[in-house]
């Protein structure tokens, strides 16, 4: 079958989603108004609250959402077929992963700018924020752990082309926002002159790739940039850096999509493969596999982590949130068709036999992180390449917008999970662990114990790897369902914040124990089958299952009692603006 009338269908729905229903979402639900000022000017320090530019914004918050993640689940969902991760990734981002993202970053703004975690303490209780901090603070260590893992793979495999540029684009970026912040430089003149460079950077780093294959060495010098981009204000690297990657990807998709259209290439997987060899069962797991492309709860994190403090005006919430989530959708999808149009005959063998055989035969083929990555670069790059452009430089292109992408989500991520630290050293009392330096580098211990530490010769990051998908889809169902709670409360419709809640609850819950059964069955007959015992998994499943059902049950509480009261409008602290 062609791809190209799909991809079609898709476009239409993501202008249609924008243009009318985050409409809706904004004027009727939401009713934001510029009136309000926004946290970024009350709080203004110029380290983590600024006023921005929506579109500089716009690509900080695009760049820090959009990591390896939505490249990497689309390529491994696709031994079920090219239609339902299609579905999902589409369909599944305009109706739950945009509102999730969208009213994540308003409630935040509408309260100080401050995380979803401190959010939910004022929503739904104390307790909730607790069992919230936990959650973010084990998602978010173990997946920046694989990013940093997977990133320092690439550099030492076969993509050392990417440093070059990678480097370069760092000094860039400092120098564009030290100019422009400090200096009163024009954007428009630095963001020409910086995409010239970043192009120039690509060939230079395909002509001359670094060839040191130390990955440990490579993990190091990831968390030392981590750290540092975590600690620094916002304006002197994080957010002209986001912003010129943001372009790159912009490049990268226009280039993709239009040298898939000239080539308008048939699919080589199935439409629809519902038992797999080896696989989990389709449902819940194709929807869990696939988390950030379609809906992820990591983006909440951001949403008010990061881009809340920094939100010029509210009606740029549609804008950054829904549509930033939008543009994710897009690489998502982009990551279906590189997998499964993608693929060219060779000799004899057709793409569909290629793509069985080679690809995509069992699980095992499927699920290896690494490989996927590099079935990805292969197929966008040939996209690229129908374009006149040569295949070598077109991967050595690729390469590098997966990579700045994964290193803007780990530089985002560190200073989100500093955030975590410094809310969970106020929830307990050591004001000590939350000076800003100190958070910064129990984070980065925290993500490197993912990166390094290994369990029977494996990295523990990549054995945890399976249940993170479960752990991302959880945040979200939990996010949905703190601005669920906060419509109820003032007596707004809640239905379409929370009927996308209860989907991704109960999905992530039906995951989260068919895993905990699977490891457990794996345990108790570990001597027949001679597998080694994973306690990691099995303990953190049964931690994540208690921590959810905990705070399920809190919200499941208030829900009664609020519906009960006759005044549904809750004057918390939490929203001074707001109540």
């Amino acid at each position: 079958m062609s791809a190209v009338w799909p991809v079609l269908a898709c476009f239409v729905a993501y202008f249609l989603a924008y243009r009318v229903y985050a409409r809706f979402l904004s004027k009727k639900i939401f009713a934001l108004n510029d009136a309000v000022t926004t946290p970024a000017h009350v709080l203004r320090n110029d380290i983590d609250y600024l006023p921005t530019n929506r579109f500089v914004l716009f690509g900080h918050h695009f760049a820090s959402i959009t990591g390896l993640s939505p490249m990497l689940g689309p390529a491994i969902a696709v031994i079920w077929g090219w239609a339902p991760a299609m579905i999902w990734v589409v369909l599944g981002a305009i109706s739950i992963g945009c509102v999730h993202d969208f009213s994540a970053l308003v409630i935040s703004i509408r309260a100080k700018g401050q995380s979803i975690g401190k959010v939910a303490e004022g929503v739904v209780g104390r307790r909730a924020k607790a069992l919230f901090l936990a959650i973010i603070f084990f998602g978010v260590a173990l997946a920046m752990g694989v990013f940093t893992l997977v990133i320092a793979k690439l550099f030492a495999g076969s993509y050392g082309s990417a440093v070059i540029p990678c480097g370069g684009l760092m000094i860039v970026a400092a120098v564009i926002g030290y100019l422009f912040h400090r200096r009163g430089a024009r954007l428009g003149p630095m963001t020409v002159v910086g995409f010239l460079i970043q192009v120039f950077l690509v060939w230079l780093g395909a002509t001359f790739p670094v060839t040191w294959s130390n990955s440990h060495g490579w993990k190091i010098i990831l968390l030392g940039y981590a750290l540092l981009a975590s600690v620094l204000p916002v304006w002197s690297l994080l957010q002209p850096r986001d912003f010129l990657n943001s372009l790159l990807l912009y490049l990268g998709l226009l280039l993709c999509f239009t040298g898939f259209f000239i080539a308008s290439p048939e699919f080589a997987a199935p439409a629809f493969n519902p038992s797999p060899e080896g696989a989990p069962p389709f449902y819940p797991f194709v929807f869990i596999t696939i988390a950030c492309g379609a809906a992820s709860g990591f983006h909440s994190l951001v949403s008010s982590g990061t881009t809340a403090k920094q939100l010029d005006k509210e009606t740029d919430a549609k804008f950054i949130g829904y549509g930033g989530m939008i543009g994710e959708s897009l690489l998502g999808l982009l990551a279906i068709l590189a997998t499964t149009a993608g693929v060219s005959s060779l000799g004899n063998r057709t793409a569909a036999e290629i793509w069985a055989q080679d690809h995509y035969h069992g699980w095992e083929a499927a699920n290896g992180l690494g490989e996927k990555m590099g079935r990805f670069i292969d197929g966008a790059a040939w996209f690229i390449e129908r374009l006149g452009i040569p295949i070598d430089l077109a991967q050595a292109f690729i390469a590098v917008v997966v990579v700045s992408f994964a290193l803007t989500t780990l530089d985002s991520a560190t200073r989100l999970l500093r955030y975590n630290v410094e809310e969970i050293a106020a929830s307990i009392r050591l004001p000590q662990l939350g000076n800003r330096y100190v958070a910064s580098v129990l984070a980065v211990l925290a993500i490197g114990f993912f990166a390094f530490y290994e369990i029977d010769g494996r990295p523990a990051g990549q054995s945890l790897w399976q249940i993170f998908g479960t752990v991302n889809q959880l945040l979200a169902g939990l996010a949905l369902m703190v601005v669920t709670l906060y419509l109820l409360k003032r007596g707004r419709n809640p239905w379409f914040t929370g009927l996308p809640m209860l989907f991704m609850l109960v999905t992530t819950m039906v995951a989260m124990y068919m895993n905990l059964a699977s490891f457990t069955r794996d345990f108790t007959f570990a001597d027949q089958a001679d597998k080694p015992l994973e306690w990691p998994l099995i303990v953190v499943a049964i931690l994540l299952a208690i921590l959810t059902t905990w705070l399920i049950i809190e919200a499941c509480i208030l829900f009664v009692r609020t519906m009960r009261s006759k005044d549904l409008v809750d004057d918390l602290q939490v929203f001074p603006d707001d109540a």
